[in-house]
């Protein structure tokens, strides 16, 4: 699939998040809203507005301007070392490696990396996601990086079988691996779907993330919005709506919980007991890949 230019496109609905032109912006600006959904034993739902970068990971050193900064302080900035191997290296060097170390030899172009930014000097990235393509700009694996509030984080390197380019129609799989709620075993897996679709006025991006455990799909999250160049007024706008967009990330969080906890919903503490039987369906690792390729990537 050829990736959507910065004119007018075609609606098609096999394009994919990040999925972009060499004329491309060097940062793109994603705002929408986050949605989740847990279904049982009460049902559970929220949806809070958010804003996200989207990065070049070849050209972060072009993004470094008096409002947004790579490695130091300004309103909004990324920090290389909150992510990848979170030693301050070039993040595309470490991909790429682990690319070639799961042998997704097709992802050899653009690497974008779609994460919150750190406002006013903080930030907590929930999940964060690697978007890599090949040199034709199609989409042949998706990293997410997901951290719990426990300071933990674990890595998931997906791609579709044999390596073929993701659509939205791919569903790429994984056995979940880090706990990241007290409300949740550590059981089962995650499927992610990504879509992106652009006409002449809007490109708009979504990200689709369902949870099952072992009694079948207990959670669903969906992060939508719309994709514009990272220029200083889109993210003055975006920064004037939101000042306190990470912090309140982490607020959120914790009264969501506590709404969890006056419903009752079981809870499980920071350390769970062991799930509850194998997961051959959603351990592709052991299961031969049977319906995409699943790596983790233990990142402490």
């Amino acid at each position: 699939m050829k990736p959507a230019r910065t004119g007018p496109a075609s609606d098609d609905a096999n394009n994919v998040a990040g999925n972009v032109a060499d004329l491309a912006p060097a940062a793109w600006l994603l705002t929408g809203r986050v949605m989740h959904e847990r279904l049982r034993p009460k049902r559970h739902r929220f949806t809070y507005p958010v804003f996200y970068v989207r990065c070049d990971l070849d050209r972060l050193a072009s993004l470094d301007s008096g409002w947004f900064g790579i490695d130091r302080w300004r309103p909004l900035s990324l920090h290389r070392r909150d992510h990848g191997p979170r030693d301050g290296s070039e993040l595309a060097v470490w991909m790429r490696a682990q690319l070639a170390a799961a042998g997704i030899e097709e992802a050899n172009g653009t690497i974008w990396l779609q994460a919150f930014p750190r406002v006013f000097g903080y930030a907590f990235n929930p999940v964060s996601v690697w978007f890599c393509h090949d040199r034709d700009g199609r989409l042949r694996a998706l990293l997410a990086e997901v951290r719990n509030t426990f300071g933990e984080r674990h890595s998931y390197l997906l791609g579709a079988r044999h390596n073929a380019p993701i659509t939205a129609d791919t569903a790429l799989t994984c056995r979940k691996v880090l706990h990241v709620s007290p409300f949740c075993r550590v059981e089962g897996g995650y499927t992610f779907r990504v879509d992106e679709r652009a006409n002449e006025a809007v490109r708009r991006a979504s990200i689709a993330i369902d949870y099952h455990d072992a009694d079948g799909l207990l959670i669903r999250t969906a992060l939508t919005g719309r994709l514009q160049p990272l220029t200083r007024a889109n993210a003055c706008a975006a920064l004037l709506r939101q000042p306190l967009l990470t912090i309140g990330v982490v607020v959120r969080i914790h009264w969501q919980a506590l709404r969890l906890a006056l419903k009752k919903t079981p809870f499980y503490g920071k350390h769970p007991a062991p799930a509850r039987g194998a997961d051959s369906s959603t351990d592709h690792t052991a299961a031969g890949r049977s319906s995409a390729a699943a790596q983790s990537i233990p990142s402490d």
